[in-house]
């Protein structure tokens, strides 16, 4: 599966979908990136006049990444089909940097886990070269 392909078998869309590239992928880590634009929604309401990207929304972009598209690659390899179920299970998270509309955020995942349908990765968020998030992430794709 190419880096295009991956993109492409994501189960979301615009305005939800967090992920405009994948840089490397490999069977223990994957990397991508998305720019934030400054006209997103979800800018007008939070933080009124000094607007920051919500903590949700770097996890949502962050899973996207380092477990939804790590596990569609990962299923790719074994020659699994596109999972039919999809679900984020839970998240551990650590907030060190605020990232602003306009700026582009690499995300690292390194695989913790996949098995059994079940995806544990560490994910790391990237602000100007500085870390902005850091967390253990876990889900399911279930075939």
């Amino acid at each position: 599966m190419s880096n295009e392909e991956i993109i492409a078998a994501l189960p979301y869309a615009k305005p939800f979908l967090f992920v405009d590239g994948i840089s490397d992928v490999s069977e223990n880590r994957i990397s991508g990136h998305y720019q934030f634009r400054e006209d997103e929604s979800f800018y007008e309401g939070h933080f009124p006049g000094r607007p920051v990207t919500p903590g949700v929304i770097l996890i949502e972009c962050m899973a996207q990444i380092a477990l939804v598209s790590h596990g569609l690659h990962l299923l790719s390899r074994s020659g699994k089909p596109t999972p039919e179920m999809i679900a984020f299970s839970s998240a551990n998270v650590d907030f060190l940097l605020p990232v602003f509309p306009g700026q582009k955020v690499t995300v690292l995942g390194e695989l913790v886990y996949f098995r059994m349908g079940k995806i544990k990765s560490k994910a790391t968020l990237f602000v100007d070269g500085r870390k902005a998030c850091v967390g253990d992430l876990s889900g399911m794709l279930r075939s």
